[in-house]
This record gives structure tokens, sequence and C-alpha cells, in this order.
């Protein structure tokens, strides 16, 4: 099996009450753990890269290594995503580069430039059999070149989808209903809230269409702990509660991205390794456990909160 677009992964996925992780990759280790997971559990699963990956792995060894992962698990389907590429000129390179679906984010812009420039990428995406990915409304939070204060989110507005989609024609849309970038998504005492009124209404006025959650990372406490005990400095850290991305999952939400949570298992996993042998300096005595750790994460994801397993 070659790499996948979204397209009938996510048709599924509507259809069965379930949402696929799209799990930001960064380097060997991430795409083994995530990919062994999906291949035992037989789950679908999105790769996707940010700027801040394709900067730091470089394009083509992302591409290759993503490749790689196909050829070891021929059976389940991969799809490779650009994860907020910033421009119609970045999305054409990672169309033209391999990439299979992209993302463009132009929720900072004014709503006619938005419409704009994604029906531009669409036209050029759906030449080549790539889907696209779009956002109303903007995410707080900070995730490598995407900053976003507090004060500048904004909640999307269900009057404009349907005009975006059908203007744009775009494959799935990023919607803002509350969650948020990076490790801390609420203030300690805050209590999380998502809002599911307007993920209703926007999946009413755009029924069987496919909806995407950014910022969707759980935080999970075990491993702030642990990151904490060996040496971190991770106070307050606080993601989204897994019911409400279960709950979610069971609208029309089909995709739900997952990147803080998996670098805080590598870290905090890393960080173990080194505390408790110090003598070691072999990087697969410690990356090795990094994986593992990663690979167990998104086995839980895929089981417990996305309900994807078994839908390969």
């Amino acid at each position: 099996m070659s790499l996948v677009n979204t397209k009938e992964m996510f048709k599924k996925a509507y259809a069965g009450g379930y949402a696929i992780g799209a799990f930001n990759v960064n380097n060997m280790e991430i795409v083994q753990g995530i990919t062994e997971a999906a291949a035992e559990l037989k789950a679908p699963v999105i790769l996707q890269a940010s700027a801040g990956a394709r900067k730091y792995a470089t394009h083509t060894y992302l591409v290759k290594l993503v490749e790689a992962a196909v050829i070891e698990h021929p059976e389940i389907p991969i799809a490779l995503h650009l994860d907020h590429g910033p421009s119609y000129e970045v999305c054409k390179d990672c169309i033209d580069g391999g990439f299979t679906s992209v993302m463009y984010d132009g929720s900072s812009k004014p709503y006619e430039e938005n419409v704009a420039e994604t029906r531009k990428i669409v036209d050029y995406a759906h030449k080549y059999n790539v889907t696209v990915e779009a956002e109303l409304g903007r995410l707080a939070g900070i995730e490598d070149a995407v900053n976003v204060n507090a004060d500048k989110a904004q909640y999307t507005d269900p009057g404009q989808v349907q005009d975006f989609v059908k203007r744009t024609g775009v494959d799935s849309l990023a919607i803002a209903i509350g969650t948020s970038h990076g490790a801390y998504k609420f203030k300690p005492g805050q209590k999380p809230q998502l809002r599911f009124d307007i993920l209703k209404e926007v999946s009413d006025r755009l029924p069987g269409f496919p909806i995407v959650l950014h910022g969707a990372s759980s935080v999970p406490q075990e491993f702030v702990k642990m990151d904490n005990q060996y040496g971190g400095k991770m106070p307050d850290a606080i993601g989204i509660p897994e019911e409400m991305l279960r709950k979610a999952a069971t609208m029309a939400v089909c995709k739900i991205n997952v990147d803080s949570d998996l670098r805080l298992a590598m870290t905090a996993t890393v960080r173990k390794c080194f505390v408790e042998q110090p003598d070691v300096f072999d990087p697969r005595k410690y990356l090795g456990p990094a994986r593992d750790a990663i690979k167990a994460l998104v086995e839980h994801k895929m089981t417990d909160v996305l309900g994807c397993a078994g839908k390969a």
C-alpha cells in the first residue's frame, strides 16, 4: 500500500462515529512508535509535519521516514499531512514533494483573503489527488511557528462555515471550540470547557462534512509528574480531558491532532533514563524506551479516546 489521502479515512470515520489520530512527527523513533501502535491495532493513522519539523528534520528525511513506515506496515492506511501550512508556496512544495494532505492556515487573515488563498491551494492540490484542510476561528497557544495570545483567539462563527466550504472546495475544516496549542491550555483551578454547542451547529450546517480539532493534547499527568520528578520544570501543565475528546469523536470530528502528549512522553522517559542510568551514553538505550512510551500512548489514544482501533 502507498500513502493515501484523508478522503476515505474521513468518510469512514464520520459514518462510524470515531476520529483518526493525527500525530506530529519529528524523527525516526516518533514515526516508529506511532505506526507500530497503529499496525498492532489495525488503525488508520495520519502522520503530520509542522513547519518546525520540516526545518528540524528536513522535508526529504520526513517523507522518506514515513515512506519507510508504509513499507513496514502496508496493511494500514497512512496519510502524510502538512500541519499549519502558512502559504500557498509551502503547501505547493509539500504537494510536489510527496505529501498526500495539506493544511492551509489562513485563520489570522481577513475572511475573504482566507477564502481566496484556500481556494487557490485546493485547485492545485486536487489536481494531484491531495486533500486540503483549512481553518476558521483562531486557537490560542504556542506550537512551533503558531503563537496566538489568548486575547487574539476567537471561536469559529458557525454562520461562516457553509459559505467557506462551498467557495473553497476544502475537504475538511478545523474549528475553534476551546482547545488550544501547547501543554498549558488552562490556568490552575480553571475548569476545561469545550463549546460543543458550536460543534453541533457547525455539523448541522455541514452534514456529513469532516471537522478537525487542533490543540487537542490531553497532557497526561503521569508524564508531567515523571518529567518534573526527573528534573523537568512543567508546573501547571493542563490539557483537554479525554472524555471531552471522546465526545467530540462521536460527533462530526474526524481528525484529532496530538503533538504535546508525544513530546511529553518522550521527554519524561528520556529524563528518567538519564537519572536512573547516568552511565548510559548509547542513544539507543534512552531513545528505545522513549519510542516504547510513544507507542503505548498512541495505543491508548486510538483505543480509549479516538475509537479508531480495528478500523483500518
